[in-house]
């Protein structure tokens, strides 16, 4: 039945690989990894406001291809933080030795164990601060004893089957307390268990071994406190049709004894000194995971590259897409030594490839695989304005907003190698000031070997900074009176402005048209003065 069961299970794998999963993603579990871990050796993490601009949770679930819950976690710290020397030599050699080979999906089997919630809390267990027993407890553990006690005696003085019924009431009041208070603790050792037992048979696939050749010392570690683990090891154990009368007479077992309470706080005392050796472990879990999820993620891509990450390098991309966008139209790009800005109208791709641009550095730089053809950048630091909105419960507008954000990128800017993501910058206050503040801002920003790619509608700021941006553009076609976008990225500034033609043909009366037309006509022409003036 087992074998049938692994049979079934390893087919499942096998057909589902290179698939999007079909999960539900509870990003408050999944982060918490993330967020308690103090990695020293990081080089940046990705802020939340970048996350926001970049949609990041929905390019995790489409990057997404783990089998444990571990894994999960380790995958998601892995995108949302850059280590200070990147290297993947050894991740690349261990997925090209699985890729192709039957024992990956063996080995998603042995992870498919670690795939209940209750795994999410592994990490509390070196994370968190281990729970202490109340002083009233030191009174209750004797109540074990008390139990045998009136269990021998009461046939003899019936008095002691009262007492024996007043501990048992007891116990059950604290054993529950206990699974109240301590719930994600208490649920997280199993799953201990598990993922020690699954380190063990990854690291019997010579392929694993070097992620970390000391993983058999720290389950050894583990191994030492197994007699007190016991009861945890039995629940997991308990499979198959029975396994509700198992549980329930174990639960029944647990509250006449009080063991639970008792056994998770010697437990708890147990793992403080071992919270090194249980990382390590799940490190070494979660990273197995995490090299099978992007193996999954290739192989199911019509087109990836691996990034060249080179410091001295330009940003180069060919055939560079969003991966979030259903046949998505890909572009080129080869940035000279300067920074980009974009002009073109509105829904013309401007933000989508700014957004594609900050994925692909991402991915490249985290999980090295870009959606392109070829992809060649430095390492950076990614910094974004993109999705700024009002914060009024703070009584902040859009404006104020804005200027926090972007005074918190000019405080970065002055350490070099970031980049910078911009739309649409200042387009919360007036026109004049918008235009020189824009100007005055992209140009510091662009200093110390920082990269900006910033979007404007404003084509007197894209006459500014001419000289210090490389400018590119998207545009529409109007024809028969229907809009059409290319979403080709094209060398120069703007050429063509179609604002008006669009009111046009969205039937707008005639005599807002032409007064429309008329007052751009005039514009252009103080425009022109201007800029002649200024040569």
């Amino acid at each position: 039945m087992i074998f049938r069961f692994k049979k079934k299970s390893l087919n499942q794998f096998k057909e589902l690989f290179g698939k999007i999963k079909d999960a539900e993603y509870v990003f408050d579990l999944i982060n918490l990894y993330f967020k308690n871990n103090d990695d020293k050796n990081l080089n940046d993490t990705i802020s939340e406001r970048t996350c926001q601009d970049l949609d990041f949770e929905e390019l995790f679930m489409f990057l997404d291809r783990t089998t444990s819950k571990p894994g999960q976690q380790f995958l998601y710290n892995q995108l949302r933080s850059t280590p200070s020397n990147i290297s993947f030599t050894q991740d690349e050699e261990i997925i090209d030795e699985l890729t192709g080979n039957n024992s990956i999906f063996e080995m998603q089997y042995e992870l498919s164990k670690l795939a209940n919630d209750d795994a999410y809390h592994i990490a509390s267990l070196f994370h968190d601060k281990q729970p202490q027993a109340p002083s009233w407890f030191k009174i209750a553990q004797f109540s074990p004893l008390v139990v045998i006690v009136c269990l021998i005696l009461f046939p003899f003085i019936p008095v002691f089957l009262f007492i024996l019924f007043t501990i048992i009431i007891s116990n059950f009041v604290i054993h529950y307390w206990n699974k109240k208070n301590l719930i994600h603790y208490s649920a997280s050792i199993p799953q201990l268990i598990k993922l020690k037992e699954c380190a063990t048979l990854l690291y019997s696939y010579p392929a694993l071994k070097n992620i970390n050749n000391d993983i058999l010392e720290s389950v050894k570690v583990i191994n030492n406190i197994n007699k007190q683990m016991f009861l945890f090891q039995l629940e997991t154990k308990i499979q198959g049709e029975f396994q509700a009368l198992f549980w329930f007479i174990i639960e029944i077992f647990k509250i006449c004894f009080l063991l639970e309470p008792i056994i998770l706080f010697n437990v708890s005392k147990q793992l403080k000194s071992k919270r090194k050796d249980i990382k390590k472990i799940f490190d070494f879990v979660g990273k197995v995971d995490s090299l099978i999820s992007i193996s999954s993620l290739r192989y199911g891509l019509e087109s990836f590259c691996k990034p060249q990450i080179e410091n001295n390098s330009n940003l180069v991309a060919e055939n560079i897409y969003h991966p979030l966008i259903n046949q998505c139209i890909s572009n080129n790009i080869d940035v000279k030594n300067s920074s980009v800005l974009l002009t073109g109208s509105n829904m013309s791709g401007k933000t989508t490839f700014i957004r594609s641009i900050g994925i692909n550095v991402l991915t490249g730089l985290t999980i090295n695989t870009c959606f392109a053809k070829k992809a060649c950048f430095p390492q950076f630091q990614i910094h974004s304005a993109i999705r700024i909105s009002d914060d009024l419960l703070n009584s902040k507008s859009y404006y104020y907003e804005e200027v926090q954000t972007i005074h918190s990128m000019i405080n970065k800017s002055t350490l070099g190698h970031n980049l910078f993501l911009l739309d649409e910058i200042f387009k919360g206050t007036n026109t004049v000031e918008r235009i020189a503040s824009g100007k005055a801002v992209l140009s510091y920003l662009a200093s110390n070997n920082n990269l900006v790619f910033v979007s404007t509608h404003d084509i007197e700021l894209a006459d500014l900074l001419k000289d210090e941006y490389e400018l590119y553009h998207f545009c529409e076609s109007i024809d028969n009176g229907s809009i059409h976008f290319d979403y080709q990225l094209k060398q120069g500034p703007l050429q063509n402005r179609n604002a008006i033609r669009i009111l046009e043909i969205n039937n707008y009366p005639k005599s807002i048209i032409e007064e429309a037309f008329s007052i751009s006509r005039e514009s252009d022409l103080r425009h022109q003065k201007i800029l002649s003036y200024n040569k």
